[in-house]
């Protein structure tokens, strides 16, 4: 059932941090009712983000379709949307409204820059929240433009996943006090929260702000990733000193040539890095990927293939662990984390908008002269 069931959330359709929220709460068994909007929508059942809900098409900006969601509202445990700040208030859906209608509600919003402050009403994506949060500067090589990484950081770890613990958190609160309240996850606010290592690291005189010069930005031999006779690539990260030791062994490097890693009890940076690492790459370059695999993956020496997303799935241990499943010939991950006790059910494969909308309001307690004229409006629509 996972440790969730019993939960129900509504989520306002959105993009990036919201379905990822959404889909990290249904896999954990909460009974998820995504609020679509009218229109096609060819990603709808093929995207892993919207499995495991029930989905309604209202249409808000109808006064009908907001009375229905607000009628929604009060049977609901939670909400998540990813508006601007002030839109959802436009629409009459904003969390003062919604708490009035039901005080227990946790209403969960996601944006770029929080509901407060000079940006909030500004548009922005990833990137721009990285850059203000200084992680983007950190990565690249030196002399060279930062590199923009996949959408991971600040819409997936510092929005969707701060969403959803903000969420939990919330609802925990409202178990003891009865009370709801608005939690509002900043993409910004998460990527400030996952650099806070590198605040430290900076305190103690530890992390060079130029980029590609700390050994976790791959500026060390024993820290990046190299390429093999086969075009394809490995990954390095024999950082503590026995790992690093076991690299030279197994890898049949010069130990009198590679034996000083060149990393202190306060690692910055190492004038012997860049030279050990090119001559750590002409190594590489040796032998293919796979062959590089079977001598050192599994080992000390923190060796591992570089897969693409393809490859992914067929690696030995993600098979081993049932870390992939397919829904609707789409591959993608298993629910994580995993639980002893309250196992999650398998995953449902993501709908058509609107396929749930007249059960959803059956549940909700409409009757079904009502949800034949919130249709014939268009103030709902259910999936033919």
């Amino acid at each position: 059932m996972g440790p969730l069931a019993g939960l129900r959330v509504l989520e306002v359709a959105s993009i990036g941090p919201g379905p990822f929220c959404g889909m990290l709460l249904g896999d954990m068994g909460a009974d998820v009712i995504r609020v679509d909007k009218p229109g096609a929508d060819p990603l709808a059942t093929v995207d892993p983000l919207r499995r495991n809900r029930r989905s309604i098409v209202l249409n808000l900006k109808h006064e009908a379709g907001a009375r229905t969601f607000l009628r929604l509202v009060a049977r609901a445990d939670a909400l998540l949307e990813g508006f601007r700040p002030g839109v959802a208030e436009r629409l009459g859906i904003g969390p003062d409204v919604c708490l009035e209608r039901n005080p227990r509600l946790v209403y969960g919003r996601v944006t770029g820059w929080g509901q407060e402050g000079p940006l909030a009403r500004s548009p922005g994506h990833d990137l721009n929240f990285l850059a203000l949060a200084g992680a983007l500067s950190a990565l690249g090589l030196p002399g060279q433009p930062p590199v923009a990484p996949l959408n991971l950081l600040a819409d997936f770890g510092g929005g969707g996943m701060l969403l959803a613990f903000g969420l939990v958190c919330g609802l925990l609160e409202a178990q003891r006090s009865g009370r709801g309240q608005v939690v509002d996850a900043a993409m910004l606010d998460g990527v400030n929260a996952l650099m806070a290592m590198f605040h430290g690291f900076r305190a103690a005189g530890i992390f060079d702000e130029q980029p590609g010069t700390h050994f976790l930005s791959g500026a060390a031999h024993f820290y990046s990733t190299y390429a093999t006779s086969d075009g394809k690539y490995v990954a390095v990260a024999a950082i503590e000193p026995a790992f690093y030791q076991a690299l030279i062994r197994l890898a049949g490097l010069d130990p009198n040539r590679f034996g000083d890693q060149g990393l202190g009890p306060l690692p910055v940076t190492s004038p012997r890095w860049p030279a050990l690492k090119a001559e750590l790459a002409a190594v590489f370059l040796t032998k293919t990927r796979a062959e590089w695999c079977a001598l050192l993956e599994g080992t000390d020496a923190c060796v591992a293939p570089v897969l693409t997303v393809s490859e992914a799935s067929q690696h030995p241990h993600n098979v081993a662990r049932k870390a992939f499943i397919t829904l609707n010939g789409v591959r993608q991950n298993a629910p994580a984390p995993r639980f002893s006790a309250t196992v999650p059910a398998v995953p449902r494969a993501p709908v058509r908008p609107g396929a749930d909308s007249r059960a959803v309001l059956l549940q909700a307690g409409f009757a079904d002269t009502e949800i034949d004229a919130l249709l014939k409006t268009g103030a709902v629509v259910q999936a033919g």
